[in-house]
């Protein structure tokens, strides 16, 4: 029997009923030979894995712009700490932790430099074509960026899982919806603890209201909203929490908001943030032909400048940007023989 088989035929025997089988994905939009050794979503997490856009993640902002230190959040980590959230939810319920794992992994992929700052910036840019989210981004960069062009062809759900990882989005899997909430456990925590460490927040800063439900330390806050999420969504293909701790978690993103995300130390260098994006996005549209190869191939093929030049700077990361910015408008020290 060819691993795959094996896989497949594990799937029914210890998965929930509801949970999401590999052997019934809808599909590829591209027909293609299946594996002999991996299921479709093993072979869709890998293909991500694999991905140079999901490389560049470790250079992209999470929240902190150009932050003096180590230890602070890429977008390459917080999709790993949302990988291992979703996974921790989804081995409990019994759903499909391959596929839940590929959409974890594959959700923030079209995430621009500079974060939120970024994507702000390209969506008033874009804002007479359709605007800019990172989340059509995502799944514009597996179904059409990677592999020069050809994208990787991604099963349905992993791509539905992609597109629909955000609030407003309505993932049709239960493991989609597991990482939908994963993210904002993640996201939500993490940058507590890397506000804490940039010094804008104390642990005493955070109300009691909160702590009182969640305690008092990052491990403790993280426990707190899986173990919840586990136990409510028992034996249901939809996940949730508790109607105490979804308030709670709803409350901590305000406060996060209004004391972090909003602050004057998040927020001081979003005006340069505007520039580069501002200026590189002008530049190209005037000499397209100064990108990079695979994006002039699909400029040709019918992409159009505007949205071949907003492709190319979403792509970057912060210190590419940063780069092509010094090195089109900032002037460059001769070199005298």
């Amino acid at each position: 029997m060819e691993q795959r088989f094996f896989q497949e035929d594990l799937e029914y025997r210890i998965l929930a009923p509801y949970a999401t089988k590999s052997a019934e994905t809808k599909g590829r939009a591209r027909k293609e030979a299946p594996c002999d050794i991996r299921t479709d979503f093993q072979r869709d997490r890998d293909r991500i894995v694999h991905a140079k856009a999901f490389r560049r993640m470790k250079h992209k902002t999470q929240v902190f712009i150009s932050p003096e230190g180590d230890h602070y959040r890429t977008r390459l980590t917080h999709t790993l700490e949302v990988t291992q959230i979703a996974r921790t939810i989804s081995r409990a319920l019994r759903l499909n932790e391959d596929l839940t794992e590929a959409i974890a992994l594959g959700h923030d992929l079209g995430h621009t430099p500079f974060g939120h700052a970024g994507e702000k910036k390209l969506n008033e840019l874009r804002k007479d074509k359709g605007g800019f989210v990172h989340n059509i981004q995502s799944l514009r960069v597996v179904d059409r960026l990677e592999k020069d062009g050809y994208g990787l062809n991604l099963t349905w759900e992993v791509r539905n899982g992609i597109e629909n990882h955000r609030t407003s989005g309505s993932p049709a899997t239960p493991e989609g919806k597991v990482v939908q909430l994963s993210d904002k456990i993640a996201y939500t925590n993490h940058d507590i603890d890397d506000a804490i460490r940039a010094g804008i927040l104390s642990p005493e800063d955070i109300p009691k209201e909160f702590t009182e439900v969640l305690g008092h330390t990052f491990s403790g806050r993280l426990n707190a909203m899986i173990r919840d999420t586990i136990t409510n969504s028992q034996g249901s293909a939809d996940i949730f929490m508790s109607p105490l701790m979804a308030d709670t978690l709803k409350g901590l993103r305000r406060f996060m908001f209004q004391r972090v995300y909003e602050s004057e130390a998040a927020v001081k260098e979003n005006h340069k943030v505007e520039n580069i994006i501002d200026n590189l996005y002008h530049y190209y549209l005037e000499h397209p032909s100064e990108m990079e190869g695979e994006f002039l191939r699909l400029m040709e093929e019918g992409e159009g400048v505007e949205r071949t030049v907003c492709d190319y700077i979403a792509c970057m990361t912060d210190r590419f940007a940063i780069n092509c910015f010094q090195k089109l408008f900032i002037p460059q020290a001769w070199h005298v023989l």
